[in-house]
């Protein structure tokens, strides 16, 4: 099987019934033996780079767009550790897988564990969890702190973020730390320039493949010169969420192994105090809130949960609408009056579940030489490589990687926050 992205976009597919192609080899095309090429520079992607960097493989990592662009970049930052998702049932899988998650993050973090991620930027060291007041919330709060590895503690009125002083409900400080995406990013990319190929997906991406998830060869062209060059992994991995469904296809496999799961996250900007947690009511996560500031050093509140979800079905006034509703609802007090709000329209992506449900841990599936991995969450992402590694190859007794071939290559960069996009602000 041959599958090829055209020059004009799209993937275009060349099968053959007769046995492996054996024209796949030519003589003089400058040529890079790999034991891995991953493709797609998000927080999984690069972590994992890191990690098989450091285990002696020769890798690759290649991005087709900016580092971060899509989930990872849109991302709150908060490194969870289950109890947002142990309000309820059906979220008690993603509270287990997530238990150790911040222990994990936070030594890596301080530099005492690899992958160092002491560079990375903490918008807070902690979360707040606040309640609508019910009795409801109350007793959902409680049920879902059993069995926690961080328990939250009550928090003074002193002790309360500007923000929660007006609230009448209860206020606990849940020790989840808070990461810039952005600065997490550069933390990993910045150690692995070598490592990162910028490429031209809809023109200069090719597979040949011997079947289904059989890569044989990832051919690149040049994105500003359009010359070839020839990689030749022992397994690709697939890293790029929403765009794995692509990359699967490209791979000879079907893309209905994965589903996407839309949002509507809201920002809202102004002179706001800095606030990082969510409002718990009952079962359910009214609005989870985190605060970084702007190239012009305005505050910024990234706006997710329940509206979040819910604007996934509104369009943009609708869902800001929504939002002054409830942040009004929850922060009494708070004037909103002056502040912009926009929107970021988010594509998650997972491992597909029967009926759309949502998975509750990492996922990775291994069909030939090709690997797909989707962490779900960002704090899952070191549980989703623990799980890579599982099912790779160990790296060869090979020579160094040729690099020759890779001289004057592109390398990506991160992407810019979406708040520092051009964006309609209302």
């Amino acid at each position: 099987m041959r599958a090829r992205h055209g020059a004009r976009g799209g993937i275009v597919p060349r099968c053959t019934l007769d046995g492996p192609r054996r024209d796949l080899d030519h003589v003089g095309m400058p040529r890079v033996d790999l034991d891995t090429v991953i493709l797609g520079g998000g927080a999984a992607g690069l972590w994992l780079l890191d990690v098989l960097v450091r285990a002696g493989h020769r890798v690759l990592l290649l991005e087709a767009a900016a580092l971060g662009r899509g989930q990872t970049i849109a991302s709150q930052g908060i490194v969870h550790g289950g109890l947002k998702y142990a309000l309820n049932g059906a979220g008690r899988a993603s509270a287990k897988a997530l238990r150790d998650m911040p222990g994990r993050w936070r030594r890596c973090l301080a530099g005492e564990a690899l992958p160092d991620l002491s560079a990375t930027q903490r918008r807070s060291e902690y979360c707040c969890l606040w309640t609508t007041g019910g009795l409801r919330s109350r007793l959902g709060l409680a049920g879902a702190r059993l069995g926690l590895a961080i328990q939250p503690v009550p928090m003074s009125l002193e002790e309360r973020p500007v923000a929660l002083r007006g609230c009448a409900g209860t206020v606990l400080r849940l020790d989840e730390q808070v990461i810039e995406p952005a600065s997490f990013l550069s933390a990993l990319a910045d150690v692995h320039r070598r490592d990162l190929l910028r490429i031209d997906a809809d023109g200069g991406l090719e597979f040949d493949c011997e079947g289904p998830g059989e890569v044989r060869r990832v051919r690149l062209l040049h994105p500003d010169t359009g010359d070839p060059v020839d990689l030749h992994p022992r397994q690709v991995v697939l890293t790029a969420g929403a765009g794995n469904a692509a990359l699967l296809a490209l791979a000879g496999l079907d893309p209905g192994t994965m589903q996407r799961r839309p949002l509507r996250m809201v920002m809202a900007r102004g002179e706001l105090p800095p606030l990082h947690g969510h409002c718990i009511d009952g079962g359910r996560v009214r609005l989870t809130i985190t605060a970084t500031a702007d190239c012009a050093d305005r505050t910024v509140w990234q706006i997710g949960g329940g509206v979040a979800e819910a604007g996934a079905d509104l369009d943009d006034a609708e869902t800001i609408a929504l939002t002054r509703e409830e942040l009004a609802a929850v922060l009494p007090g708070i004037d909103f009056d002056a502040a912009s709000f926009a929107t970021q329209a988010i594509d998650r992506a997972e491992a597909a579940r029967a009926g759309g449900g949502r998975p509750g841990d990492a996922e990775v599936l291994r069909q030939g030489t090709t690997i797909t991995a989707w962490p779900t969450k960002l704090a899952l992402v070191p549980r989703l490589v623990d799980r890579l590694l599982e099912v790779l190859e160990p790296p060869g007794d090979d020579p160094p990687r040729d690099d020759e071939p890779l001289v004057g290559w592109p390398r990506p960069v991160v992407d810019l926050p979406p708040w520092e996009r051009d964006l309609a602000w209302i």
